[in-house]
């Protein structure tokens, strides 16, 4: 004996199967883009700077990353590109700013003569494990004076010093 009354014009079951794939799908999709947007820069512990600024880049720029470890090897966007145990003399790390050098914005180099010789606009950002000798970073920043590459803006990476809590 059933004791309740239910009336079908206004008793509507709602299925949240549409809903629950829906937000799975939204949390694989923010899964991805967040590592995404991290693949150019390691894993490194970078040098601290008592003076540095944000590093806020324009999305919409070309702008080449280049990661140096301890080690000396070389890393843009996860893939090795210079190994110092197999030393072939940085060929794929020049071919790799030979080829960003191509797809960058370039400016004159001289203004008042804007038809001459000109320069990529963007720089280079060489981020180095706070332990990597500098002879590696040296190393990367003659690469950019090369003829067929020539950038001429480089920016180092920096960590900021944490600000110091004040005490009352």
């Amino acid at each position: 004996m059933k004791l309740t009354k239910t009336d079908p014009r206004t008793d509507n079951e709602m299925d949240m199967t549409p809903m629950i794939d829906i937000v799975f799908q939204l949390i694989i999709f923010f899964m991805l883009i967040t590592d995404m947007t991290t693949k150019e820069l390691e894993e490194l512990v970078l040098p601290i700077a008592e003076t540095a600024s944000p590093d806020k880049p324009n999305p919409d720029e070309i702008r080449p990353i280049v990661n140096i470890l301890s080690d000396g090897s070389i890393l843009v966007k996860a893939k090795l590109y210079y190994d110092p145990a197999n030393d072939d003399g940085y060929a794929e790390l020049k071919q790799y700013l030979s080829n960003m050098v191509r797809q960058m914005p370039r400016e004159p180099l001289d203004e008042t003569n804007p038809g001459g010789p000109s320069v990529p606009a963007n720089p280079l950002l060489i981020r180095a494990d706070q332990s990597t000798p500098f002879k590696h970073i040296q190393k990367v920043m003659e690469l950019c004076g090369l003829q067929g590459i020539q950038i001429w803006k480089v920016q180092l990476a920096a960590a900021e010093n944490a600000p110091e809590e004040e005490v009352e």
